[in-house]
């Protein structure tokens, strides 16, 4: 496997922030709606696979039933909707929190581009996200009988039970732990990202942006597109058993309570903590390599 050193991975992700912030704005929200379907579809086996997982038999005869164990099987199976993302140059806006301001350092660019291409990619991480929430509601997380009356499956109501712990922060601290959440994660997810540059090969990708959206997912942060298809997967699930009727699980909830202060953390954690850190690390050796 061949390995890029530190300094040839910074520099690589400035490149590949300038190419991102040169698309066309329909192709930056085309590319955003695959890799919000993408990490949608991480979600979607993350919810799927840890259904039941505390109280199964199984969990219980080993002695695994515990919130840690549920956590990491969340953890094990999400990394492949951004294993997607990268290995087929779809659009994810945490990534490019990173790599756009990488790309404006390096190359200065103007900063005007970047937010272009952040606002592009969002709206398509969104909207893919969305897409993908609604085929998993009324496909694994419901089930309908003869006469089309519909019961959600042990699926859809794990659904709604992540959505509505993602919508639950309360006032002022509540906030700010959610935002502190939001910052840790995509610290992991950039350094994720840089991983993958590592590696010219397959594997070498995969392993390297696996393990650091393993730890983000298993810890419990907070991804704002991840959490635009887990909450948006709750309000479809509550809308086919109203029932299940949750107060914060809604589509002004989605953001007010969630989306919007992760979104915030999110751009820190990739800028700051990753972009300008490791700018200010390298830039000598960068201007050398020129």
């Amino acid at each position: 496997m061949v390995f890029h050193p530190p300094v040839a991975i910074v520099a690589k992700a400035g490149d590949a922030g300038k190419y991102k912030t040169g698309l066309p704005a329909w192709n930056m929200v085309l590319r955003g709606v695959l890799s919000g379907a993408y990490i949608a579809m991480g979600g979607a086996l993350a919810t799927v696979c840890s259904t039941g997982v505390q109280a199964s038999d199984v969990a219980m005869r080993f002695g695994m039933a515990s919130p840690g164990f549920a956590q990491f099987i969340l953890g094990a199976v999400f990394p492949v909707g951004l294993i997607i993302t990268v290995m087929t140059g779809a659009e994810l806006f945490t990534g490019d929190a990173m790599l756009a301001p990488m790309a404006a350092f390096i190359h200065r660019i103007s900063w005007a581009s970047v937010l272009n291409l952040w606002l592009w990619v969002y709206i398509g991480n969104f909207i893919g996200s969305v897409i993908f929430a609604y085929i998993m509601a009324y496909g694994p997380c419901v089930s309908f009988d003869a006469a089309g009356t519909a019961t959600l499956t042990a699926f859809g109501a794990r659904a709604i039970a992540i959505a509505t712990a993602k919508t639950s922060y309360v006032g002022a601290m509540g906030i700010w732990s959610l935002f502190l959440k939001a910052i840790a994660c995509n610290w992991l997810v950039n350094l994720a990202i840089l991983l993958g540059i590592c590696a010219d090969d397959a594997i070498g990708k995969i392993v390297g942006i696996w393990f650091p959206i393993f730890a983000f997912v298993a810890s419990g942060f907070e991804h704002s597109i991840a959490n635009m298809y887990f909450i948006s997967t709750g309000i479809f699930c509550t809308g086919i058993d109203p029932t299940k009727a949750v107060e914060t699980v809604n589509w002004v909830g989605l953001w007010t309570n969630n989306v919007i202060v992760a979104t915030l953390g999110n751009i820190v954690g990739g800028l700051f903590f990753v972009g300008v850190l490791y700018w200010v690390a390298f830039r000598k050796e960068i201007a050398a390599l020129k």
